[in-house]
């Protein structure tokens, strides 16, 4: 138990959690934005078409009412129109993932510049007068 404490006070995991309850809830925003503000004006410039609403009927849907029989059958469609919004969402989620992806490396790469520009210089190398001087003090402390 106590190790299973230390793996969730790590700061990784509190990051991790945050990260995806985020996703989740851009994602459901996303979702929203598609649905309900960019598909519809999209489906009336293209002559009143809802999107959600577009499918591939395979099967009717079969009502029986006759006393013995079953109820009937549900109607069996491929639902392309909800395809179609689910694309679009993916490829906006897609689109603010990479931006602020691009926009951390892009930080990143700045505060490493800035690192690096406020590192002190490394010493200049010795001279070939200075190495042997320091060869020849050497070998006199030797002896």
């Amino acid at each position: 138990m106590k190790e299973f404490k230390e793996f969730i006070a790590k700061g990784n995991v509190i990051d991790l959690a945050v990260g995806l309850i985020m996703a989740t809830y851009f994602g459901a925003i996303v979702k929203s934005l598609v649905n309900d503000i960019l598909m519809p004006p999209i489906g009336k410039l293209l002559g009143g078409v809802d999107f959600s609403q577009l499918k591939f009927v395979i099967q009717s849907a079969v009502v029986e009412s006759s006393p013995g029989a079953a109820d009937g059958s549900a109607e069996v469609a491929i639902y392309y129109g909800n395809f179609i919004n689910t694309i679009i969402t993916f490829l906006i989620v897609a689109y603010a993932v990479f931006m602020v992806v691009k926009l951390y490396n892009k930080m990143k790469d700045s505060m490493t510049k800035k690192e690096e520009a406020a590192a002190p210089a490394a010493p200049p190398a010795p001279s070939k007068e200075e190495v042997l001087l320091t060869e020849i003090r050497d070998l006199l402390q030797k002896k």
